[in-house]
């Protein structure tokens, strides 16, 4: 099962809006009300394209079937915009737009927004991951990207998806698997279940070769957790090898970030070893003067 996102784009907004309120404090009612929800009737022309949206292609037959539905029963969710100095620039509904200009429409319903440019970046990657048809790849490089681009925590981000802060951690933790296991989640063949117990196995070959049997095999969660179980050595569930502190996992993420490589923790917070992974000789000159000549 993927891992859902708690909130509606609506109640994101609001986030934004909120955020806002001290800023535009002194805008008149009219502006104010707009930015929570008013539809205005604009002309299509003024209107254009978020060069910054996460989302490139459209499917041409989806967009048509869109646009015979707008003829008949017109559009029923209006798109949202930002008011720019040289018109309005779209937020979300973009789909919806290209759909109603090739309805010919003139005018089109919209919410007037008025956010920064990085609130706008922001929610843009927060739709894009609202797009049912994420992998969980997909979606913890998207939490990545906010937390990396805009400076958000994980706190924050769970704040913005309407989701618990471990969850977010969970997505997140996926990321620290090997290229070739995270290439098998991202074709499905590995599921978000099975990757977050993969992330405990640090031994390359082993986590490679699970992946491949949960692949082949069609394990399920339970599967593996036996298999694991079985090549670790134990019989119970319980003695399985524990993961790290929710704090030291995070620590090897930013470190792994950072560092721009793999690296790995064995071990707990009281004594452990950290592995960082180099690839050649320049790789290895690079992390010194990373780690020495700061």
């Amino acid at each position: 099962m993927k891992p859902g996102l708690g909130r509606g784009l609506d109640s994101l907004l609001k986030v934004y809006d909120n955020e806002n309120e001290d800023v535009n404090a002194s805008q008149s009612i009219t502006k104010y009300d707009m930015r929570h929800g008013d539809v205005e009737k604009i002309d299509i022309n003024k209107i254009y394209t978020n060069p910054n949206q996460p989302r490139k292609t459209f499917d041409k037959e989806s967009l048509n079937e869109l646009a015979e539905s707008i003829k008949l029963h017109g559009l029923i969710q209006p798109i949202v915009v930002n008011q720019m100095p040289d018109g309005y620039m779209i937020i979300a509904g973009e789909r919806r737009y290209r759909a109603c200009k090739i309805c010919g429409l003139k005018e089109i319903d919209a919410v007037v927004k008025n956010y920064t440019n990085k609130q706008i970046a922001e929610i843009s990657i927060i739709e894009n991951l609202q797009r049912e048809d994420l992998n969980p790849v997909e979606i913890a490089k998207g939490i990545k990207k906010l937390m990396d681009e805009y400076g958000l925590t994980q706190e924050k981000v769970a704040e913005r998806l309407g989701k618990s802060r471990s969850a977010i951690a969970n997505s997140l933790r996926i990321l620290s698997l090997y290229p070739e296991v995270l290439e098998l989640v991202e074709k499905g063949k590995v599921s978000f279940g099975h990757a977050k117990i993969l992330v405990a196995v640090t031994d390359y070959a082993l986590q490679l070769m699970l992946a491949k049997k949960i692949a082949k095999d069609k394990l399920t969660v339970r599967d593996l957790e036996k298999e694991v179980d079985s090549i670790l050595g134990n019989k119970k569930k319980k003695k399985l090898p524990k993961l790290p502190s929710e704090e030291l996992q995070d620590f090897i993420s930013e470190l792994q970030r950072k560092l721009g490589t793999k690296v790995n923790v064995i071990g707990n917070d009281k004594k452990g070893r950290i592995y960082i992974d180099y690839y050649s000789q320049d790789d290895l000159d690079r992390l010194y003067d990373i780690i020495l000549r700061r």
